[in-house]
């Protein structure tokens, strides 16, 4: 093997002719299997440090380029030169795949941000770290890290899964609630029995009576509550009385969603406007060294039976 490659990784110079070289043939296999499978290029590139498998004659060290490379390299498909190494059915699904992210990615940057900025560990409530390698994970020393994979996709998947499951039952997002309420508290009513025995007085001091007032006013005032579900909840059904979304708007994303929740489970739950929290139910699959990742399935209300 030359010290800088002139032929492509997995192929080797013998007796004048490009054969394969049968533990690169392996890495090359074992790339495109992990990526189909949900690995990232910097996930594949650490496990190929971690086998030991060298890139070159100078360096077993790997980076995410050098994977991207290999999964677009069209020789692995055979040439009159070069062996078949990867069969077409895997190069197609594999750069569809390749090409799908970094088209999406493009668009994600604004939509990354807002989950930097609403998403939150269930168990704690503290706000999620976001990696470098696009994985979200709990870091409070009192919390627990999460239990498997969470990436940018799947949450962003998640949420559209969300918000089409609204689109086709708006029921999930009603809210009983009361418009306003009036409780007095103690305060309150000290200020009015001062009033009263004020008023019951022979000789009554106007100006203090009607500073009295002002301030039993005020403190009623402080007694009210008033809850804008209702509300909300219409402009929800407004925004999503829609057709079925394709791909997640970000215009809709912040209109309508105020937090995410992500449990140590890895079960995503969207709280809307108006305060409902709707669960996005997940299967796990795809378990690595730490932990696996988990792909949308179905939803249901969180508010008809929280955990």
């Amino acid at each position: 093997m030359a010290k800088n490659r002139t032929i492509p990784f997995g192929y080797c110079m013998k007796n004048g002719e490009i054969t394969t070289e049968p533990k690169e043939v392996y890495a090359v296999v074992a790339i495109f299997d992990e990526y189909l499978k949900g690995r990232s290029l910097s996930e594949i590139a650490k496990l190929m440090q971690t086998e030991k498998i060298r890139y070159n004659a100078v360096s077993d060290k790997w980076n995410k380029n050098m994977v991207k490379r290999i999964i677009e390299n069209e020789k692995y498909l055979g040439t009159d030169k070069y062996p078949q190494i990867i069969d077409k059915e895997t190069f197609k699904l594999a750069n569809e795949k390749r090409v799908r992210k970094a088209t999406a990615s493009i668009g994600q940057t604004e939509e990354v941000k807002l989950l930097k900025q609403i998403t939150f560990c269930k168990e704690c409530g503290q706000k999620l770290t976001r990696t470098k390698d696009e994985l979200w994970d709990c870091r409070r020393p009192e919390c627990y890290r999460l239990d498997h994979r969470v990436t940018d996709q799947m949450i962003l998947s998640a949420v559209l899964n969300v918000f089409n499951n609204v689109i086709a039952n708006p029921t999930l997002i009603y809210s009983d609630c009361t418009v306003s309420t009036y409780s007095p508290n103690a305060k309150v009513r000290f200020q009015q029995n001062e009033i009263n025995r004020m008023t019951d007085m022979v000789h009554t001091d106007e100006k203090k009576i009607k500073e009295k007032l002002f301030r039993l006013a005020q403190l009623k005032y402080d007694c009210c509550t008033y809850d804008d579900s209702q509300q909300n909840t219409e402009l929800l059904k407004s925004r999503l009385g829609c057709e079925q979304l394709n791909t997640l708007d970000i215009g809709l994303f912040k209109s309508c969603v105020s937090k995410i929740l992500i449990s140590h489970f890895c079960t995503i739950e969207v709280e809307f406007i108006n305060g409902v929290h709707i669960k996005n139910i997940t299967e796990r699959n795809d378990k690595n060294v730490h932990s696996s990742e988990c792909n949308s399935d179905t939803c249901e209300s969180a508010d008809s039976g929280k955990p």
